[in-house]
């Protein structure tokens, strides 16, 4: 549908879309009030009994690991134990407090906004999905909030901690601090909180109403006309709703202005630490609002510069990131012409793939490649029963599986010549263009390109590719390692050294993905298909087994030489088809 052109055509569709969007927002605030204060008692009572529950273990934990961590010195060790039992004291209280705000939230917009989505295109019995979506999928929603949260207390925590417990440091020296700069680097951190807090706020809450004034001018510039974000007709019950909850979107920019003035003020510590000198780190307090002053400017497409001033504040390195100035991208190039525009139409722009779709649809993927493992034989319920006792052996599980299937991904990629992530279907293809946007999701797609690219430019053979499957998925287990007849070893030192990286290194990135909200209950949805796959396998074979023995029984007995009588023939089919009902 396109969208009305000139300004009466404009005016009128606005003017009819505006009792359709008011009812909406009737109805999802009706929704809203309805379920919010449900919402926020499953997630605020379902938060706080694991976190409660959890917080002896944490503490006693964590300083285990850290008393036994090899990569902290003895000072730094010292150091982290007051740092962590402040940050202890403060968890129940910002973890309480953050569920209650978080579940109000989530209870009042979840059904608002899916009480706008329910009128897209391509919807049937838009009526009845109004009334109904936001409704039971938000009550599932909170108790799907409480096991996300529930992982990373448990699973995530403890895996990070276990690294750090572990983990030896790489140059054979610990992390160290030198306590002479101690009490300079508290003092200078101390007095960077005390100036950087009051002046980020006052800067964050001066440059608030403008961002509130452009963000409306904007979002009804683009609603009136049609254009930007709302050109799709499938996008326009969305601009109201935009609009009216700008103020929140700023209202969180502000707090979250105000809350990164402390470790901004605070890494002031850091600076003296590293540069062994106090008047570097007063330096940095003062350079330090002029950063945020300029990222605000360049957030807000405001006029370049600062008026702080910014004094160098690092001996070795510039203090001032030139190269990645807004001024940079809007010069003209020298053919005279200036660079497109950042605003792009919508239109034209490339569909970004949600992120939890995507995550859908890797783990369909990893789905095929698990059914291959266990008709190959290569997982077996004993790997099952590891992952599930998390005995030594269950890393073949938790994550020499999945790296496993993120491999067949980087090879069926780089084999397709793809320019990101090619699926195993050859129709989904991830590439920076349609990636999530989530920063987040970035901290892996990258790294992953890397080892697309790596794996490329290696040419591996068959042997090979075949022996890096072996080292991805059972690198958790040496035993398995070695008894394994699949691939054989690279007849150079140099390739075997190298598939062990990338080995290693896909592990890695594999562990640190597993920690993360939601994957840790897709995995164990993975893992429970393939404990049904497994179950399938064994029984298809033990019926195979109980048809073959049948078999063998009546040909030993025709073999004997027996006669058959006249109801032989009766008997034998009724032989069979109880023993098929007993396998």
């Amino acid at each position: 549908m396109d969208p009305p052109r000139g300004f009466r055509a404009s005016l009128l569709s606005f003017l009819h879309f505006l009792p359709f969007f008011l009812g909406l927002l009737l109805l999802g605030i009706i929704k809203g009030a309805i379920f919010c204060p449900l919402i926020c008692l499953v997630v605020t009572i379902g938060n706080s009994v694991v976190l409660l529950g959890l917080w002896p273990a944490h503490a006693i934990w964590t300083y285990y690991c850290l008393a036994r961590a090899k990569l902290l010195g003895p000072f730094l060790k010292i150091l982290l134990c007051i740092f962590i039992f402040v940050l202890l004291v403060l968890w129940p209280i910002a973890g309480i407090a953050g569920s209650i705000l978080g579940g109000a939230a989530y209870g009042f917009l979840s059904p608002l906004i899916d009480t706008f989505n329910a009128v897209g295109e391509g919807k049937t019995n838009q009526f009845i999905h109004c009334i109904l979506d936001g409704t039971w999928s938000t009550v599932k929603g909170s108790f799907t909030v409480v096991r996300d949260f529930k992982d990373v207390c448990f699973h995530s925590y403890f895996s990070v901690m276990d690294d750090l417990r572990l983990q030896e440091p790489s140059s054979g020296k610990p992390y160290e601090i030198r306590p002479l700069h101690l009490p300079g680097a508290l003092f200078v951190a101390m007095l960077g909180i005390m100036v950087d807090m009051p002046v980020v706020t006052v800067v964050a809450l001066y440059k608030s109403p403008y961002m509130l004034f452009k963000g409306w001018h904007r979002l009804l510039h683009d609603l009136i006309g049609r254009e930007g974000p709302f050109l799709e007709t499938a996008c326009v019950p969305f601009a109201g709703l935009f609009i009216l909850l700008w103020p929140l979107a700023v209202m969180g920019a502000v707090l979250a202005s105000v809350i990164s003035s402390f470790f901004l003020g605070a890494y002031a510590a850091v600076v003296v630490h590293q540069e062994s000198s106090i008047r570097m780190g007063l330096n940095y307090i003062i350079a330090s609002m002029s950063i945020f002053d300029e990222y605000s400017n360049d957030m807000l497409d405001m006029r370049e510069g600062s008026c702080f001033p910014r004094p160098v504040y690092q001996k070795m390195k510039p203090s001032r990131a030139s190269s990645f100035s807004r001024s940079s991208f809007n010069k003209e190039k020298p053919d005279g012409k200036a660079p497109p525009s950042r605003s792009t139409s919508f239109a034209k722009s490339i569909i970004e793939i949600k992120l939890l779709e995507l995550l859908d649809r890797l783990f369909d993927e990893f789905k095929l490649h698990g059914e291959y493992l266990i008709r190959e034989e290569l997982l077996s319920s004993t790997d099952i029963d590891d992952y599930k006792s998390n005995k030594v052996g269950s890393r073949i599980i938790s994550i020499g599986v999945p790296a496993y299937c993120i491999l067949e991904v980087l090879l069926h990629s780089a084999k397709a010549n793809s320019d990101g992530l090619l699926l195993s279907d050859n129709a989904t293809e991830i590439t920076t263009e349609n990636r999530p946007k989530d920063p987040i999701f970035g901290m892996f797609f990258d790294p992953l390109m890397i080892i697309k690219e790596q794996i490329k430019a290696e040419n591996l053979t068959d042997d090979e590719e075949k022996y890096l499957r072996k080292l991805v998925l059972f690198n958790g287990d040496p035993q398995r390692l070695k008894n394994s007849n699949i691939g054989s070893p690279p007849e150079t030192a140099q390739k075997q050294a190298e598939l062990d990286a990338l080995a290693r290194r896909l592990q890695g990135i594999t562990r640190t993905i597993s920690r993360f909200p939601s994957i840790r209950r897709r995995t164990d949805d993975f893992i429970s298909y393939l404990c049904e796959q497994l179950d399938k396998r064994s029984g298809s074979q033990s019926t195979s087994r109980s048809i073959s023995g049948l078999r063998r029984l009546f040909s030993q007995k025709s073999f004997l030489g027996r006669t058959s009588s006249p109801g032989s023939d009766q008997e034998t089919q009724l032989v069979i088809q109880n023993g098929l009902e007993i396998a």
